[in-house]
């Protein structure tokens, strides 16, 4: 069992505070999905975790950026 708390924390990215669960072992980030592009740019960019609006917006900008950079088929 897992006896670690959650964090009190400000999100690198727009300073907003949130509470990380990553040490509770139950955070909400855990059902988010980064492509690898994207998280690799998030660790070069960031140092610690961001706030669920921050993430969210991140992957909507990605997947704005995957489709049109490859080109439309039909």
């Amino acid at each position: 069992m897992n006896t670690g708390s959650m964090l009190d924390t400000n999100c690198p990215r727009c300073g907003g505070g949130f509470e990380c669960g990553v040490q509770a072992g139950h955070c909400a980030c855990f059902g988010i999905r980064l492509t690898e592009r994207l998280r690799v740019e998030l660790a070069e960019q960031y140092s610690g975790c961001l706030c669920l609006p921050c993430l969210r917006e991140l992957i909507e900008a990605d997947a704005r950026r995957a489709m049109t950079a490859s080109p439309q088929q039909g």
